[in-house]
């Protein structure tokens, strides 16, 4: 085969088998290894088989790495090299190698075949077909746990970035093979990867340079592989829970036949009041060893009604029409905030599958579907008794949106998030976004709320506009002058963070893009007269502004970019386009803030 052909694939029908005379003796050497390796291990014999297995690994490391002279340096002999690799790789593809002798050898072949990576390009490419066949033959765990001892094993006594390539190449292709435990294989895994990165990288040469972009690029390679694998865990998982649900049904169905003799309602499940009374009547005169047998009870009551919205025959067999239930409590704004209470129970919990917990959004969506609180005299009823059950399901929606694989049941999450948050009463709903906001350990998610912010602002402000009512007016506008003030607040928590310094960036630049646009939004519905409120932004606010948010930030930016202008790598262009944006809005928060300084 010539040493320019592209295929990865040694052609060994084009290596003249049967001239013995041309190869070395070491080649010769290492045949007759290979043939004592494969009878002792088809013959069962223990001992023998590690011994046989030893002496191939000594004749490969011999020739890989030759003793040395105190007269001169001794370099191995890439042609014997060669003949070595095509040695093995001959035996290993024989149609009659025994697998046990394939496995008995692939214990050590990984990290030797490595070391001959370095040494030409014909003996990378054979050695890459011997690592990829003992992937492709071998158990895919084995060769996962095999490969990372090779890699441990080599960053002990060298840095050369080509020992590495081969066994990251392996590993990308043995992480699409692994068919279980697919978490557990990548933590194990990804430790020693990232300090073969790690390591490499502190001890860079410029006349390495070639072969570290090389060995990232297997890097990447190893993480398409993962991405891949999450990908078909999560469809694999998605099947199954669908699976699951619909095997549960029947059961479901038979349970459900209890609920009316009981004398159970949906209404009185999805609010609790059913509960309530049960309880009541349970613990009556018996101590709390009784109550306890019931503390899964409230979960009970929202997966019922949950599986009721899920098949209108377990609805027919608990004897109710649901949808007359879920009119019933779109039209009563106390029951809404039950059952929006009530379901935190299914979404909250590690112990549901996201099928449920996706059919359990669908129920929430539904109960908020058409009911239009705006308007309303929620600011009269007693809400403070419902600000915990609902914090918490606003926080286990949250949970769906960042963690679950699937991007429609994210989008309706965030739909619920939204719907959730309008149920609450205006003189309530601020502080309970600033509780969410400075709960979140999220970036993005912090984003989203602050964006969300900035929507009440604008949607009480256009109800304002739009009411004639004299108290109406009043009441709205007393919320909005509220929100546009309290809204700084949570610009100042982001851009002036509390626990002092600047903020995080690039990493925070989400969160800090979105008080940025929240600070330039309300600057400009003041210096453009959209809001007919009091102004918030004082010449003391103003100036606070400019000199403890903006000002260090824009300090902050430049000094980033200065930092990584001169750089070239992927690193340092995606800290460029994460800061863009930022850079943008600040330079047009200043513009305004020095504008409003100037004619007031």
């Amino acid at each position: 085969m010539s040493s320019d052909d592209p295929s990865p694939i040694v052609d060994l029908a084009q290596i003249n088998l049967n001239a013995a005379s041309s190869s070395s003796p070491l080649s010769l050497r290492l045949h007759d290894a290979l043939r004592a390796c494969s009878q002792a291990v088809e013959s069962g014999d223990l001992s023998g088989s590690d011994s046989a297995v030893a002496a191939v690994i000594d004749l490969l490391n011999s020739a890989a790495d030759p003793p040395q002279s105190d007269a001169e340096s001794v370099v191995p002999d890439a042609r014997v090299c060669e003949e070595l690799l095509v040695e093995v790789q001959r035996f290993l593809s024989n149609p009659s190698s025994n697998q046990m002798v394939v496995d008995a050898l692939s214990l050590d072949l990984p990290k030797v075949v490595a070391k001959y990576g370095a040494l030409s390009d014909k003996c990378r490419e054979i050695a890459g077909t011997i690592v990829e066949f003992l992937v492709s033959t071998c158990s895919p765990r084995d060769m996962l746990s095999i490969l990372c001892e090779a890699l441990d094993v080599h960053i002990r006594v060298s840095k050369e970035p080509t020992y590495f390539i081969l066994l990251f190449d392996g590993l990308a292709k043995v992480f699409v093979q692994i068919q279980r435990h697919h978490v557990e294989q990548v933590k194990a895994a990804l430790p020693i990867i990232l300090q073969v990165l790690r390591a490499i990288s502190s001890d860079c040469h410029e006349e390495a340079s070639d072969a570290i972009n090389i060995l990232f690029e297997a890097a990447i390679r190893i993480g398409n592989s993962m991405q891949e694998m999450c990908k078909r865990v999560a469809l694999i998982s998605r099947s199954r829970q669908k699976s699951i649900v619909s095997r549960c049904g029947s059961l479901i169905l038979q349970f459900t036949k209890f609920l009316p003799f009981c004398g159970l309602s949906y209404f009185g499940l999805i609010t609790g009041s059913s509960l309530a009374s049960a309880t009541a009547v349970i613990s009556k005169g018996d101590g709390d060893g009784t109550i306890d047998c019931f503390s899964l009870s409230m979960d009970g009551a929202a997966l019922a009604v949950v599986w009721g919205h899920i098949t209108d025959d377990i609805a027919k067999t608990a004897g109710e029409q649901l949808k007359s239930v879920l009119r019933e409590i779109q039209n009563n704004q106390t029951a809404r905030w039950q059952a929006i209470g009530t379901l935190k129970y299914a979404l909250s919990s590690n112990d549901y599958p996201w099928e449920l917990k996706s059919n359990t959004i669908d129920l929430l969506l539904s109960i908020t579907d058409g009911c239009n609180t705006e308007g309303s005299d929620d600011d009269y009823l007693d809400f403070s008794g419902f600000v915990p059950s609902l914090f918490v399901t606003l926080q286990a929606i949250e949970m769906i949106m960042m963690g679950s694989f699937d991007a429609s049941l994210r989008k309706k999450a965030f739909t619920a998030l939204r719907r959730v948050i309008s149920e609450i009463p205006s003189s309530h709903r601020f502080d309970i976004l600033k509780a969410l906001i400075t709960s979140s350990v999220s970036p993005s998610l912090t984003a989203i709320l602050i964006d969300l912010v900035r929507a009440e602002i604008l949607t009480e402000n256009n109800q304002k506009c739009v009411r004639n009512v004299k108290d109406a007016q009043f009441e709205i506008g007393s919320h909005s002058s509220s929100w546009s003030s309290q809204a700084l607040e949570l610009v100042e928590l982001i851009l002036k963070p509390p626990e002092g310094g600047t903020p995080a960036l690039p990493d925070h630049s989400e969160q800090v893009l979105s008080a940025l646009n929240l600070l330039r939004f309300i600057l400009i519905r003041e210096s453009t007269g959209q809001t007919n409120q009091k102004t918030v932004l004082s010449e003391k606010v103003l100036q606070k502004a400019y000199s403890e948010w903006l000002l260090p930030l824009r300090a902050l930016v430049t000094g980033i970019e200065a930092e990584n202008e001169k750089d070239n790598s992927e690193l340092a262009n995606d800290i460029f386009c994460a800061l863009n944006p930022v850079q943008l809005v600040l330079y047009r928060c200043i513009e305004l803030v020095e504008d409003r300084l100037k004619h007031s």
